[in-house]
């Protein structure tokens, strides 16, 4: 699942310019990763792994073959679905763009700010982990039934892929988010969030340099 704002209309037709884009390998894997990336099929192992996509597509350690198929569907699909590669993970998933209404029925309010606050500590000051105690000082200290509210809250994200569990070698529960997680919110989410926190509009190139969206940028540019 990933938010968005916009209605996706007939999103069945968008198939067809597959054909066009993919050889019928290709065409196949991508099916594979739908059916896989599926939450009811696979609970929390979604997707494949990286080494599985290139055995179907009988490549082995080609970085110029993978990113290209990644690449050609992404433009064939991306007004209805996102193929994101978990480094971390090793995981090819195919993500569904849905509104944001519909997007409301999976996740609650304080869900989406439990994973914003993570995203932010995680993807903009590149922290490794975050800790439960974090999130209880930062979002629920003045609530009742905090801790259960929370971890209630948090093992909906890890249900849908969007966290998971960091071994911290201590006691201390720790979380991390995934490329689920990353990829879940749209440029216009996070540009009307950073110009609600600063009650100033923003450009969306000042957002995303914000947010460190740098796989948008291309190389040699000013990454400030």
């Amino acid at each position: 699942m990933s938010l968005t704002d916009e209605f996706n209309v007939n999103p069945l037709n968008v198939m067809q310019a597959i054909k066009g884009m993919l050889t019928e390998a290709e065409e196949i894997v991508f099916m594979n990763l739908l059916f896989s990336s599926s939450a009811t099929i696979r609970v929390g192992n979604f997707g494949l792994s990286r080494r599985e996509v290139e055995k179907q597509l009988k490549i082995s350690n080609d970085d110029e073959q993978f990113n290209s198929f990644l690449m050609r569907v992404n433009q064939a699909v991306s007004r209805y679905f996102k193929v994101i590669y978990d480094v971390k993970r090793d995981q090819v998933i195919v993500m569904m763009r849905v509104p944001a209404r519909s997007a409301r029925s999976t996740l609650s309010k304080e869900s989406l700010a439990i994973l914003l606050f993570i995203f932010y500590q995680q993807e903009v000051l590149q922290h490794e982990f975050t800790l439960f105690d974090q999130l209880l000082n930062a979002l629920g200290h003045e609530t009742t039934k905090a801790n259960q509210r929370l971890i209630l809250n948090i093992d909906q994200l890890k249900k849908i892929g969007a966290l998971e569990e960091y071994d911290t070698n201590s006691n201390e529960k720790a979380y991390t988010i995934t490329g689920i997680g990353a990829n879940m919110f749209s440029d216009s989410f996070l540009r009307r969030t950073v110009e609600f926190s600063q009650s100033n509009q923003l450009n969306k190139e000042e957002v995303l340099k914000f947010f460190k969206r740098y796989n948008l940028y291309q190389e040699g540019t000013d990454e400030a």
